[in-house]
């Protein structure tokens, strides 16, 4: 079996490997755009879960106590809402976090139907004391980006976002 590799001489444009692409150049940008983030966010995610990992927790409840820490008291559903997970997953991971002795359930005093989550003395003291550092980490991990560029990128991919739920709500996928 030999081995053949293509060289162009210069003028002469390479060919193209693999299958055929029948779609368009606009399609073929939101490809590149889709592998990107989520290039971008597999990594991210992975860099981000390493340093929580030494704070012996996982990226949802992290998740979870970062929420309670900045907003208080929260319901179930809220925070399903915030981190974008199902009530299944937060009765999971509140689950854990309960055994650790970091948040606790009780009954709204307005809507005795609605479960509030609350940080227990020691959740409070854990996330108070991780969250500075997590922060700066943060800032490290993107620092190669002018602070404008992150300020950009953040409002571009929110306009992404809204502008995908806002198609998804109508229908349109």
């Amino acid at each position: 079996m030999t081995n053949q590799t293509s060289k162009t001489r210069p003028g002469q444009r390479a060919e193209k490997k693999g299958a055929e692409r029948p779609w368009d150049e606009a399609a073929d940008s939101g490809l590149r755009l889709w592998v990107a983030l989520t290039r971008a966010y597999l990594t991210f995610a992975r860099v981000a879960s390493s340093r929580v990992d030494e704070y012996g927790l996982t990226i949802p409840q992290f998740g979870i106590l970062e929420a309670l820490h900045h907003l208080g008291p929260l319901s179930l559903g809220e925070l399903a809402e915030k981190l974008l997970v199902t009530g299944g997953n937060i009765t999971f991971v509140m689950n854990r976090l309960e055994e650790q002795g970091l948040v606790y359930r009780d009954r709204s005093d307005e809507d005795r139907r609605v479960i509030l989550a609350r940080l227990t003395p020691r959740g409070k003291e854990l996330i108070r004391g991780v969250f500075p550092g997590h922060a700066d980490f943060v800032g490290k991990v993107v620092n190669h980006l002018s602070l404008e560029e992150q300020e950009d990128l953040r409002e571009l991919l929110k306009k992404l976002g809204h502008g995908m739920a806002e198609r998804e709500e109508a229908g349109e996928f």
